[in-house]
């Protein structure tokens, strides 16, 4: 199953529109809120980012709202599910 963490703020509009796109497109995820110090920590050791949204998918780091990217992330990981 692929792991999607999404690092967020409570007032981020694209941290929002990220979720409501994951939620749409039926992909299960794990939201981490970067306002408590250990999240923001993790997230930029992870991603060398401080601002939000940043999605780990399998690993992989996407900075920002980027459908497509996160689709293909998506993809490959159910790809490699099946094998």
């Amino acid at each position: 199953m692929t792991k999607l963490t999404i690092y967020t703020t409570p007032t981020c509009p694209w941290c929002k529109k990220t979720k409501e796109f994951l939620k749409e497109n039926k992909i299960p995820y794990t939201e981490k809120n970067v306002t408590i110090s250990k999240n923001q920590k993790e997230m930029i050791e992870k991603s060398n980012q401080t601002g939000v949204p940043v999605l780990n998918i399998d690993g992989k780091i996407i900075v920002g709202y980027d459908p497509d990217e996160i689709l293909e992330l998506v993809k490959k990981g159910k790809k490699k599910e099946g094998n």
